[in-house]
């Protein structure tokens, strides 16, 4: 159990990296899709630039990040596998579950904007950025309140969902003339 407490502090560490790098990944696509609007001569300097930005995004923070993320968070759950029957985990790893299919929506969206083949407008894209922060609230308030969590899941469902639609709300309002 000596490794546990350095473990867990390498998992926070790298679950900031990766979140930096879901948030600006999709930041990004939001400015590459916006190139749309733009003469043909601005539209390929920005859209070659956003390329490799994107690319190096992903491939140098975002992906080695998310892989330390789950090797240590396993390595957690190895070291302490009691953990595996508290129901606050169960909640977090549901999270962590759809923090991979949005990491494949993520990575399947960089190929085909890459290849500009993506039509979704920038304010759907601003709208899935959010996705993510809604997981990462779900994930921490999980950790941190643990039996709390589940002994008032209905208000925190009901506040989930509130932030959720208030930050779509704000999100369109925004946008609106998008």
């Amino acid at each position: 159990m000596q490794f546990y407490p350095i473990i867990k502090a390498v998992h926070i560490i790298f679950v900031v990296s990766y979140f930096a790098g879901l948030f600006y990944i999709v930041r990004l696509f939001i400015y590459h899709t916006e190139t749309q609007d733009k003469p043909e001569a601005e539209q390929n300097v920005l859209r070659k630039q956003f390329r490799f930005m994107e690319e190096r995004l992903w491939n140098i923070i975002t992906v080695p990040a998310g892989i330390l993320v789950l090797a240590t968070g396993i390595t957690m759950l190895i070291l302490n596998s009691a953990l595996l029957t508290q129901p606050w985990m169960h909640i977090k790893l549901t999270a962590v579950i759809l923090l991979l299919g949005y990491h494949l929506w993520s990575w399947r969206t960089l190929k085909e904007i890459q290849k500009d083949q993506y039509k979704m407008k920038s304010v759907r894209l601003r709208m899935m950025n959010e996705v993510a922060t809604l997981l990462l609230f779900i994930i921490v308030f999980a950790v941190i309140l643990k039996g709390l969590f589940m002994q008032y899941w209905y208000w925190i469902l009901i506040s989930f969902v509130a932030v959720g639609v208030l930050i779509m709300l704000i999100v369109r309002l925004v946008n609106r003339k998008k």
